[in-house]
């Protein structure tokens, strides 16, 4: 079962690092991002949106995940957001976005942006859950058992 349902490794996954400019607030952006979501979701589930999310940076480091120093806080706090889509393919997301609907919408989210906008597209590698509790402990046992035959 994938993570992300209708997801296979042909679709495309698309990222926007939206860094807010000092005078617009994280209230700004889900607002407008909200706008822009309904729409997409309006318009082109049928032709190759699968789902997608925002999130904003909360300002925590994993200093456990962290290799390049133990910082405290990242200076990008209720500051930076991902915006992240899922798409059947990259000419239907590239379709989306020549959308009369979608353009106005679009801008009014840029306006917000100190960094302009460049959006990345990723091909899907590799996508997982977590084990339910049985299957994760059978797992464990499984390693413990094989990885001392080996």
């Amino acid at each position: 079962m994938s993570l992300i349902n209708g997801l296979d490794s042909n679709g495309v996954v698309t990222v926007n690092r939206v860094i807010l400019r000092p005078e617009y607030t994280v209230d700004d952006l889900e607002e407008r991002v909200a706008e822009l979501c309904e729409n997409v979701k309006t318009y082109h589930s049928d032709t190759g949106f699968i789902g997608g999310f925002v999130m904003i940076n909360t300002g925590m480091v994993s200093n456990e995940g962290s290799t390049i120093g133990q910082a405290v806080e990242s200076p990008l706090k209720g500051r930076e957001a991902l915006i992240v889509t899922f798409w059947r393919s990259m000419e239907d997301h590239e379709q989306s976005h020549r959308s009369e609907t979608f353009q106005p919408l679009f801008k009014r989210v840029l306006e917000l942006c100190e960094n302009g906008n460049e959006e990345i597209a990723y091909q899907l590698l590799w996508q997982g859950k977590a084990y339910d509790p049985e299957t994760a402990k059978a797992a464990r046992e499984a390693k413990e058992r094989y990885s001392k035959a080996a």
